[in-house]
């Protein structure tokens, strides 16, 4: 019979048993706190205001395109608003969302460990953090910029009336929270796993930060270089990246996408991580080719690296170099696509409930599928030169970014919310956001497929009649998926008072975490825990609780 030990932690013997809610008082304890739980729930609030943000730019977006002529904003405001809305959207929440929130709250505890490897850089992190967005918001309120969220080159060195260098500033600095975040991973997971927690019996989610954290601390000094270059140039003069005077902007091209396509992975591994944990747990199985389902999240790290070009298609590249990039563009869909058949095989003749976080998981494989198989067709060099300048791009970044990456998001949030708070949500209000906000997304962003196919060009505020009932349809979807997003921020913070008590382990999961109190013990458990069985034993939790019954 396999059981789970605890070894006495001599840290940790004296210490009274008390939540990380309420083991200290005050604002100043949460500043100063070298807790993971804390710093994830300070992420957590951050980037919900940051995504608030980026939420109404989407919105007047959307409002503007209501009609074909610019009927609500100029096109100099329209530019900064679809500009400040990717750029706020992409590296001040969809960069930082799971890996800095859920990642830093679970993933020590998951490994048996009572924090990450290093509390101080965890939180400096999160003031860097805090330090990039302020820097963004000071652009966004004395004027915007208008580059695209890009930066592109030779136009975010020229043109001066925007603000490149406050907010490339910004940005700069929040990628050292990211490199931070990244280091601490993998450090953590190397170095701090508990007894028995051998690599192949790491929960998955484990195994997606692991290999994100890999990107964060090899991509993200990339996009800094561009961006410290993009700075000087505009600062100085100096010829970097400007033909008229002797620059290179494809060179600019190479820098900011070898960071940013890896940087799509950052976004959707942790996300494919809550994946594994969720479908798993509700339907009661393993996870179905666990070596190749870990496996692959480093193939995708790997190859992530490998197909930056496939975004420069149009823009005078070598055209052997582009037939290698589209081959490999082809090629890292292949890990992904395992991920799914996977995630599918693991629900195949399951014991599959359909509680809040399994309906998000089913609609981040439908999303993410439509997102990736479009993907495909941006790859190939015919299609991708009519394609790439158009809606069918914002669409398909769409289904994986937002469709894919935030349904995993919201997975995630309400499957450990019961771990984070101790309290539960009202089911029946969750699921119907589940499905308002499967519903909003695909009546607000399929149409845009339709659109770039006929040819309706990107980051235009003005276009033909005939597109306009398109762009309605678009625009009423992206009202019903607001209401989707607001409704989980409303019964979250009810949850916090009068939600039910949630218990230890709410869900019957098998993880680490799922083993101490809820909300966790300050140092996550009472004592060091010896792990003596494989990731998502269903069996050995069944025996666990059929002998603690005899007991009783």
């Amino acid at each position: 019979m396999s059981t789970i030990v605890s070894l006495p932690d001599p840290s940790t013997a004296s210490l009274p048993k008390r939540s990380y809610l309420n083991s200290e008082l005050g604002l100043k304890s949460w500043l100063l706190t070298g807790d993971h739980k804390r710093i994830g729930i300070l992420y957590m609030i951050s980037i919900t205001f940051f995504f608030l943000i980026g939420g109404i730019f989407a919105l007047l977006i959307r409002l503007e395109l209501l009609t074909p002529m610019p009927d609500l904003v100029s096109s100099d405001t329209y530019n900064k608003l679809f500009t400040m809305h990717g750029i706020i959207m992409i590296f001040l929440f969809l960069i930082p969302s799971v890996p800095a929130t859920i990642g830093n709250f679970v993933l020590p505890m998951m490994i048996g460990a009572k924090d990450l490897a290093f509390p101080k850089i965890n939180l400096l992190s999160w003031y860097l953090y805090l330090a990039g967005g302020t820097f963004t918001l000071y652009a966004l309120i004395t004027g915007g910029v208008d580059t695209g969220w890009t930066f592109t080159t030779p136009l975010s060195t020229n043109y001066l009336n925007t603000h490149v260098i406050a907010t490339a500033s910004g940005i700069f600095i929040a990628g050292f929270a990211s490199i931070f975040t990244g280091l601490n991973f993998i450090v953590t997971v190397h170095r701090m796993r508990c007894p028995g927690m051998t690599w192949f019996r790491l929960p998955l989610f484990v195994w997606a930060n692991y290999a994100a954290g890999i990107i964060m601390v090899l991509a993200t000094p990339v996009l800094a270089i561009s961006l410290v270059l993009v700075i000087l140039e505009r600062a100085t003069g100096i010829a970097i990246f400007d033909p008229a005077r002797g620059g290179d902007p494809l060179l600019f091209e190479h820098l900011f996408w070898f960071y940013s396509h890896p940087g799509i992975y950052i976004m959707i591994l942790p996300g494919m991580g809550v994946m594994s944990e969720v479908i798993s747990t509700f339907s009661r199985k393993r996870v179905f080719g666990y070596s190749a389902v870990a496996l692959s999240s480093i193939s995708i790290s790997a190859f992530g690296f490998f197909v930056w070009e496939h975004h420069m298609f149009i823009m005078g590249v070598s055209s052997y170099s582009a037939l290698i990039f589209s081959l490999m563009t082809m090629l890292v869909a292949v890990p992904s696509a395992i991920k799914v058949f996977n995630w599918v095989a693991t629900m195949y003749k399951g014991s599959i409930t359909f509680e809040t976080p399994m309906l998000y998981a089913f609609g981040f494989i439908g999303l993410f599928t439509i997102g990736g198989m479009t993907g495909v067709f941006l790859a190939a060099l015919g299609a991708d030169i009519h394609l790439t300048e158009t809606y069918f791009v914002v669409a398909h970044f769409h289904y994986i970014m937002v469709g894919g990456m935030l349904m995993a998001y919201l997975s995630g949030l309400h499957f450990w919310w019961p771990k984070i708070t101790g309290r539960m949500y009202p089911e029946a209000l969750s699921k119907l956001a589940a499905v308002i906000t499967f519903l909003g997304f695909n009546i607000t962003f399929f149409p845009q497929f339709l659109l770039g196919y006929l040819g309706m060009p990107r980051r235009y505020h003005m276009y033909p009649p005939e597109f306009q009932v398109l762009n309605v349809l678009s625009t009423a979807g992206a009202t019903i998926l607001g209401v989707g997003y607001v409704l989980p921020l409303l019964y979250f913070i009810w949850s916090l008072k009068y939600g039910k008590i949630a218990g230890e382990n709410p869900w019957q999961a098998t993880g680490l975490e799922w083993q101490t109190q809820s909300p966790p013990l300050t140092e996550n458990f009472a004592s060091i825990p010896l792990m003596d069985h494989e990731a998502y034993d269903y069996a050995w939790l069944e025996r666990k609780q059929a002998g603690a019954m005899q007991t009783v």
